[in-house]
């Protein structure tokens, strides 16, 4: 074959290629919510006593059903043997091993109601463990096999059949009014209605549950997001400890947890073990050896947005010690390893969520793996299991040993979902913000980025305050969406973010309308500057929450950089917000007081005062069944847009708290967010034309 005929058969080999891929880059799509909802869900991934297999629940989303469900998982630490155990339509979910490894415990409500069943390790048919009058919240199974311990709701001082019974009563009654004599009226999506979720023992073969909280006015799990990880049995498996807040009618305005411990058969008062002053004290587990009780601490009372501490007592009657005091990072987990050496945890960091490694004798912290969100931590043998996310994938499962080396996947559940969708690339920046401090911030390009052209902007505003939109795969606020239908994604971690040490958490304290404000302007502006292929004249910012009062803040004193505004579950009036809130320890801690303690601190940075200023289309979006910022702040908001001439519409969702999480709803919600920012940041009227129109003048009522 001559030379010019070899480079003409490579030269069609290789147009062949190029267009293939071409061909296999158009069957690609823009990332939308319908993949986001694709998306397999791993999570609850749980140890077998030997350290050599992971069983761990995935949430599928049933668009038919319109909720997911969840089945439990099963593999070996390397990766082999993944299989799924359990297939049942009502689902199965929170798998925990038995002490001798041969089965699954986990939650089903395959016989009408929430109830606990196990299956062996090898597969079959599940079995029925309890039977209860009423559901179970979540559960533990004791060191030695025997007793379970398990959550049900109650009326305090009955048992699970005379709750059951009262329940009945209630739903044949007539009358329809509750009468409260104190707070919690209602708290977070639920109105309250008298009953306690107690700890209750049990034999596994069998006997009537003890409820070990009896004579305590308090929850286990705490509400609303407390789980499993709030109690533990005793390394002799003849007690249970947990963490309760046992506050009375001060409840709604205190944050303090203590750590109690009660014997199986509930004789006596639960003791407390371990006090958190007023503050919280959380997550309890015992060492391998059982000599040493670690848990979760706080150091200041009324302030849910401390950073937690790693605390050892020497069990029984050993003195706290403070085992992570210099390390200026909140961990959220606690897993020993085997060898009791070294806990695992995970802690927001610079936009991150690391797996970290603290020597449980001198506290020194180890960095394990440092990119994007680890949820998992699993302390298996010769290696640590753990969950992770970022971007652009949702959580798989990956090893890595005790050193921080060789980590590698096991899963790839969502691998050929991930590879099915164009996906925008992220980067990360700094700039100087409130007080010339760094602050960090995310982009992420828009999908099929093309330097040369101009892109919209969606600037995105994170909620708690105390939260971070950090290197994460989020499930309602994923940045993805946005590049996916065209749009650059800036998200600034203002001060209030976690991850980058107290000190910067708390200085959102009192200071929620100029501090963080100032760190969006500037971040937006550092932005615009260093990428200028985004379009400063077609800039929109959305927010939840925090991020919802944001908006309406912006809204009345910086509203010239942007098209549009999308408002989702943020507070108008925050005068009022303290009273129609529940939990009023926020609030207080932010404000410095109550509004008749501190007035100027609730009007000080309040968006109501300033709608006369209001001038840009915007979007309000709000729940009926969120009672942590009411609809009424929703709905005041959108007033106060309509009556002025602006152009505004409302998306309500009757049956959804703080969150949207119905799949359907999401699908609604998505879509019309994305037509909204399409309307005014694509097409519609330049932002300087799109200013309010002069507002009808009420008639005159004639005599």
């Amino acid at each position: 074959m001559t030379l010019l005929a070899v480079l003409l058969f490579f030269g069609l080999l290789l147009g062949l290629v190029l267009q293939f891929a071409e061909t296999a880059g158009r069957q690609r799509h823009p990332f939308s919510v319908h993949d986001l909802l694709a998306m397999d869900r791993i999570s609850h991934a749980q140890g077998s006593p030997d350290g050599r297999r992971v069983a761990f629940a995935v949430r599928v989303t049933d668009l038919e059903a319109n909720k997911g469900r969840n089945d439990i998982w099963l593999m070996n630490t390397d990766g082999s043997g993944l299989r799924r155990l359990t297939t049942h339509p009502a689902g199965s979910s929170h798998p925990r091993f038995s002490p001798d490894g041969r089965w699954i415990y986990f939650l089903s409500s395959r016989s009408q109601s929430m109830q606990v069943w196990r299956i062996s390790v090898d597969g079959g048919e599940a079995e029925q463990l309890t039977n209860l009058p009423l559901d179970v919240g979540c559960f533990a199974v004791s060191p030695d096999g025997r007793h379970l311990v398990v959550s049900m709701e109650v009326f305090r001082g009955t048992s699970p059949q005379q709750t059951r019974k009262r329940l009945d009563q209630q739903g044949e009654a007539k009358a329809s009014g509750r009468l409260y004599e104190r707070l919690f009226v209602r708290h977070w999506d639920t109105w309250k209605d008298g009953r306690r979720s107690h700890l209750f023992v049990l034999p596994i073969g069998g006997g009537e549950p003890v409820d070990i909280m009896k004579r305590m006015d308090a929850d286990v799990p705490s509400k609303p997001f407390g789980g499993a990880e709030e109690f533990t049995f005793t390394p002799d498996g003849k007690a249970v400890v947990f963490a309760a807040r046992n506050a009375g009618a001060q409840e709604a305005w205190s944050t303090g947890f203590d750590l109690y411990m009660c014997p199986l058969n509930g004789a006596g008062r639960p003791r407390i073990v371990a006090k958190g002053g007023g503050a919280t004290l959380t997550y309890p587990v015992f060492s391998p050896d059982g000599r040493t009780l670690a848990y979760l601490a706080m150091a200041r009372a009324g302030y849910e947005s401390d950073r937690f501490r790693i605390v050892l007592k020497s069990w029984p009657n050993g003195k706290p010690q403070v085992l992570t005091e210099g390390w200026d990072r909140s961990p959220s987990k606690i897993v020993w390893s085997r060898d009791g050496r070294s806990i695992y945890t995970c802690a927001d960091h610079l936009g991150q969520r690391p797996l970290f490694a603290v020597d449980a004798g001198s506290g020194e912290v180890r960095t394990l793996v440092n990119e994007g969100r680890v949820t998992e931590i699993v302390a298996a043998d010769g290696c640590i299991v753990y969950g992770l996310c970022h971007f652009r994938s949702p959580v798989e499962l990956y090893r890595v040993s005790p050193a921080g080396r060789g980590a590698q996947a096991l899963t790839r559940l969502n691998a050929a979902k991930v590879a099915a969708a164009r996906m925008g690339e992220p980067e990360q920046f700094t700039f100087k913000g409130w007080n010339n401090h760094r602050v960090y911030a995310y982009v992420v390009k828009p999908v099929d980025f093309n330097p040369r052209r101009k892109y919209p902007v969606a600037f995105l505003i994170h909620g708690g305050p105390q939260g971070s939109f950090g290197n994460d795969f989020h499930y309602r606020w994923n940045p993805q969406v946005y590049a996916g239908a065209g749009y650059a994604v800036v998200m600034v971690d203002f001060h209030g973010s976690t991850g980058y040490g107290q000190a910067f958490t708390d200085a959102i304290n009192q200071h929620w309308g100029d501090r963080p404000l100032e760190d969006l302007q500037k971040g937006l502006a550092a932005a615009l500057a260093r990428y200028p292929w985004m379009d400063r004249q077609r800039v929109a910012a959305l927010g939840a929450s925090f991020g919802g009062y944001m908006v309406n803040w912006i809204h009345g004193c910086w509203a010239e950089p942007f098209r549009c505004f999308v408002c989702h579950d943020g507070n108008l009036d925050e005068r009022m917000a303290y009273y129609d809130t529940e939990e009023l320890w926020f609030p207080e801690w932010e404000r410095g007081g109550t509004p008749w303690e501190k007035p100027d601190e609730y009007t000080k940075h309040n968006p109501i005062d300033h709608v006369h200023r209001w001038c840009k289309p915007t979007l309000v979006i709000h729940g009926g069944r969120d009672y942590r910022v009411v609809d009424a702040q929703g709905l005041s908001t959108f007033t106060a847009l309509q009556r002025r001439g602006i152009p505004s519409k409302l998306l309500y969702f009757p049956d959804e708290n703080h969150w949207v999480l119905k799949p359907h709803n999401s699908i609604q919600w998505h879509q019309t967010v994305i037509a909204w920012l399409d309307q005014w940041c694509k097409g519609g009227k330049p932002a300087a034309q799109a200013r309010r129109r002069k507002a009808p003048r009420a008639r005159r009522r004639s005599k």
